[in-house]
């Protein structure tokens, strides 16, 4: 049983990669040129060399494959030439679909995102079918993820390709090595670099959890369904307080209100642009986190009997990952 992997050399990814070894599957992982592979190291892993964005390096690396995990995205809050991102995302992911219906893969699993979804104004837990629309989505990476999706649907009914989408949350763990945005809030902290924080809410989800998902959903998973891969809906505060507690890190107390940070995360952009460091705080994101993003992952636990763990274990697998790897 060959499955294409990609992604594998992400935080995400390389969860997934860990949980198809253990589950017995014959792995070819599909890297850019470039790619940091210390997640791979000494894994019993086929590498191939490929792009998103090379649609013939595509069709040989899906040659073969039974199944395929589409996991790779640009997961990027703020980038200067934005295109990148709807090339990876978007045309990517339609050429990888492509890829893979005309090699036959009789199974795929494609890693879309709750960014995707819509958020119930009143802070309740969002669902699969919670409305969204394109202008919904609040900056280049979540539009992209939108876009993306909407292709994979279009497989789906036009084609009938056997793709089953699932939209992982706000995940934490080890092996974060970039690391992600999500774990930069774990790693500022650890650094004692968040003096203040802003009111929002977050979903906080395991990435190992959302790993065991994406397995469970190739097992159980019905083509053309989404389902929700998170854990628990926190408020940033309580997040900040868990990581305080757990790694003995004091937490900021000093709540800043959106339109005072929107202007500093407008100049920060600014800077990034003439100077190529990324920016401290973006307009984006500052923008997205006037929303409390809760989700809820019954659908998931109903049909595919995911059971993800305390949010507080994922922050403890993340903290002590980046201290025993010396990024603080």
């Amino acid at each position: 049983m060959k499955t294409l992997l990609t992604g594998g050399s992400g935080f995400v990814g390389a969860a997934v990669l860990r949980k198809l070894l253990d589950a017995g599957h014959e792995v070819r992982a599909l890297v850019r040129p470039a790619s940091d592979r210390r997640n791979l190291a000494d894994l019993p892993v086929e590498v191939v060399t490929g792009d998103l964005n090379d649609a013939a390096s595509l069709q040989r690396a899906v040659s073969g494959c039974s199944n395929l995990f589409h996991v790779a995205a640009d997961y990027r809050l703020w980038v200067r030439e934005p295109e990148s991102i709807y090339r990876t995302n978007v045309q990517g992911t339609r050429h990888l679909m492509r890829a893979a219906l005309e090699a036959g893969v009789s199974r795929v699993v494609y890693t879309s995102s709750v960014a995707t979804l819509g958020i119930s104004p009143d802070r309740r837990p969002a669902t699969e079918t919670t409305p969204a629309g394109e202008a919904d989505m609040i900056g280049h990476y979540k539009r992209s993820k939108y876009l993306a999706e909407r292709a994979v649907l279009d497989f789906v009914r036009e084609a009938g390709a056997p793709i089953v989408i699932v939209n992982p949350s706000t995940p934490m763990g080890p092996r974060d090595i970039k690391p992600t945005p999500t774990g930069r809030i774990v790693l500022d902290m650890l650094r004692r670099r968040m003096p203040a924080y802003v009111e929002t809410g977050l979903n906080v989800v395991h990435v190992d959890d959302v790993a065991e998902g994406h397995l469970l959903a190739h097992e159980k998973g019905k083509p053309g369904e989404r389902y929700i891969l998170g854990g628990e809906n926190l408020s940033l505060k309580a997040i900040l307080d868990a990581i305080a507690g757990i790694s003995g890190v004091p937490a900021p107390g000093i709540r800043i209100p959106h339109d005072v940070v929107l202007p500093l995360a407008w100049s920060a952009e600014q800077f990034a642009k003439l100077t190529g460091v990324e920016p401290f705080a973006t307009v984006d994101g500052i923008r997205m986190a006037r929303k409390f993003m809760y989700f809820s992952h019954e659908k998931a636990a109903r049909e595919l009997g995911y059971n993800p763990r305390p949010a507080r274990e994922a922050m403890a697998a993340a903290i002590a990952w980046f201290r025993e790897n010396g990024y603080c």
